[in-house]
């Protein structure tokens, strides 16, 4: 627990109460990583230092404080934070919960914690931060919710925003609102913004039908300066480019405050009557003027609790804000609907979850793509060049997993490419671009280094798999090793002159006689998973010694070379600082840290070890949390991994191993196509 954290916790709290009756609070199974005390369910009040937890003014919260007054007791309602989650309430529990012992935010008729914090001075150090979080707000473009796409229409040149409001919203009731509050504020829109349109955001469900809003969109259609947008859509780009906001209780005024615009409330939200908007209504006299930053800080760091969505444990805002701006910029990149053709039932759900944030639909074959949205194909199929300005290429990314894929092991990372595939040579890929073209600071350099070093203090590689030993003869001063491919790998295929092992292997002993040369099969070969290349089992008429099952990151450590056609074995080499000669195009030769027998012209960059790692490692794959089911950072990843790792590599369900020879069957026969 940090600093901060350490400032949350209250020390007078010994436990927190809930009532039998208060099931939805009781059966919460994040709730109880919010608090700092244990939780217990009870009938009886609250006493000494025990307090009684109750949701908003909801019943539960009504009851909460019913009861810890006849105790002589404390109470504490809870409400959904301001930065709540990537989806909405009925789908996703909350990653951050506000806590008010007095009253709550949204109830402007009674005192709340909130406005006690908004009154207190701020530090420099508090308002730095406070300062700082806006900007990281803005940054990351985060709303409450975050699972929409940013509206991708057009805007009026000039307009304000006007957010509606479901009828009935208890922010309404208790913000001393009433419906015709609405009425009002459209006409004080038109008058007070003459020179712009209204731009009107509607609920989808109140044009759908399914809830009342507050306007007569009939009566508003004929109105040439009103535009009504029913779009189900993310709110920053609307609040960014808006003049001002309009508001009669909606968060979208908050958030307008922070993204600094003009705002007009026409209820008593919780940010309204502190000199920093616009108030139709007199402010309870209790609210006294305040800065941005007092109301920042006391909303998103005092009043809010916050948990860190991959490891269950209580965060800073600034984690969470940075978390979802990753949610958002993964979940943006992609023309909807995304369709997928001919990818297996075990594959399918892996699709969705590597484009969460677009609708997927899934083809039985890439000729049915209509020509809309993006079409996303495994590998390098040659029957989609029709479409290429619309597909994107798929493959397994560099720190994948712990066991095989050919073995139904799901994937931490994927690379997108929406140019060609990383390992056919013939063309560019994005990772190649990435590499020519990115301008890698020190800080992206250093995080690529702190990187390389845990992956090799860790002996990680793509799969992670092998449990045999080996030891390097003694007396011999050179050792090369020649990992195997699958020789109807497509980076063989798409990225080497050279298409077979034993070729290779003869290659290397022939420049390298006095070698002691290791050849070590690839692990889907070895598990009976892909056929065994042209004449393998020769393979000791060309190298010293075969080894099958000893983990490869860690045979890195005891030979002096490694040789390649294309395999990922090459990159992870250069990780550890082992010589790697190349016989084919793999995406790490030719920016001159390798020898490349066959180098490709277009490569013509020197780089530095390190931004070689930024490029492969941390700007171009995309990784999704094992834990949390969302995107997550190469570092995170490679936390899961280490976790994933330690649990043990041999932990394969009896069901997979029993499938494993009929996987492998349809693994060779599909390589055969």
């Amino acid at each position: 627990m940090t600093g901060r954290q350490q400032a949350m916790v209250d020390p007078q709290v010994s436990s927190y109460v809930v009532s039998p009756l208060d099931i939805g609070l009781w059966r919460n199974r994040t709730l109880p990583a919010f608090l700092d005390a244990p939780l217990k369910i009870s009938w009886l009040g609250t006493a000494n230092k025990a307090v009684r937890l109750g949701w908003g003014r909801k019943n539960s919260g009504l009851r909460a404080a019913r009861l810890a007054a006849s105790a002589g007791g404390r109470f504490c309602l809870l409400e959904d934070g301001f930065l709540r989650s990537v989806g909405l309430g009925v789908d996703e529990p909350p990653l951050s919960v506000v806590f008010d012992h007095q009253g709550i935010y949204y109830d402007a008729g009674s005192p709340s914690w909130l406005e006690h914090l908004a009154a207190q001075p701020l530090d420099p150090a508090a308002t730095a931060r406070a300062q700082a979080l806006i900007s990281l707000w803005r940054q990351n473009r985060v709303s409450k919710y975050n699972h929409l796409p940013e509206f991708a229409g057009s805007l009026p040149a000039r307009y304000v925003l006007l957010a509606d409001q479901t009828f009935g919203d208890a922010s309404l009731r208790y913000g001393q609102a009433s419906p015709e509050d609405f009425t009002v504020m459209l006409d004080c829109a038109l008058r007070q913004h003459a020179d712009c349109d209204v731009l009107i955001k509607i609920h989808p469900d109140v044009f759908a039908g399914h809830k009342k809003g507050h306007f007569d969109l009939a009566e508003l259609q004929n109105n040439p300066r009103v535009r009504i947008l029913v779009d189900n859509v993310h709110p920053v780009r609307l609040i960014e480019q808006a003049q001002a906001v309009y508001t009669v209780t909606s968060q979208v005024g908050f958030e307008a405050l922070l993204w600094g615009k003009p705002v007009f409330t026409f209820g008593m939200p919780f940010y309204a009557g502190y000199g920093l908007t616009t108030d139709a209504q007199a402010a309870p006299v209790r609210r006294q003027p305040a800065s941005l930053e007092q109301l920042v800080h006391a909303a998103l760091v005092r009043y809010a609790r916050y948990l860190d969505p991959e490891t269950g444990t209580r965060c800073e805002p600034e984690r969470l804000i940075e978390w979802m701006g990753l949610q958002r910029r993964m979940r943006n990149r992609f023309a909807s609907p995304v369709y997928a053709p001919n990818f297996s039932r075990w594959k399918k759900p892996i699709v969705q979850r590597f484009f969460q944030g677009s609708e997927v639909r899934f083809l039985e074959k890439a000729s049915d793509f209509p020509g809309e949205g993006t079409l996303a194909v495994w590998g390098r199929p040659a029957d989609v060049t029709q479409f290429a300005r619309q597909r994107v290429f798929l493959e397994d990314g560099f720190l994948r997993s712990v066991g095989l894929g050919a073995d139904l092991v799901q994937p931490l990372s994927w690379v997108i490419d929406r140019t060609g595939i990383y390992y056919d040579s013939s063309r560019a890929s994005d990772l190649e671009t990435i590499l020519r073209t990115a301008v890698f600071d020190d800080t992206l350099r250093g995080r690529a280094a702190a990187l390389r070093e845990r992956i090799v203090a860790a002996n990680l590689t793509k799969y992670n798999v092998g449990s045999g030993r080996w030891q390097r003869p003694a007396g011999i001063t050179r050792v090369i090793l020649v990992p195997g491919q699958v020789e109807t790998d497509a980076s063989i295929k798409y990225g080497s002159p050279v298409r077979r092992n034993m070729d290779l292997l003869k290659a290397v002993r022939n420049a390298n006689p006095d070698a002691y040369v290791v050849y070590k099969p690839h692990p889907d070969v070895v598990a009976g998973l892909r056929d065994a290349g042209q004449n393998e089992q020769q393979a000791l008429d060309w190298c010293n010694e075969v080894v099958v099952d000893y983990p490869i990151g860690e045979l890195f450590a005891s030979v002096d070379e490694v040789h390649v056609l294309t395999s990922l074995a090459g990159f992870e080499a250069l990780l550890r600082g082992r010589k790697v000669v190349t016989f084919g195009q793999p995406f790490y030769a030719g920016w001159g840290l390798t020898d490349d027998k066959n180098p490709v012209a277009r490569r013509d960059r020197t780089l530095s070890l390190d931004e070689l790692v930024a490029g492969v490692l941390i700007l171009y794959p995309c990784y999704v949390s094992r834990r949390s089911g969302r995107y997550t950072t190469p570092e995170s990843a490679l936390d899961e991994l280490l976790d994933w790792k330690a649990a043990g590599i041999s932990a394969m369900p009896p069901w997979r191993k029993a499938i494993r020879p009929a996987l492998g069957l349809i693994a060779r026969l599909r390589g055969k196509r």
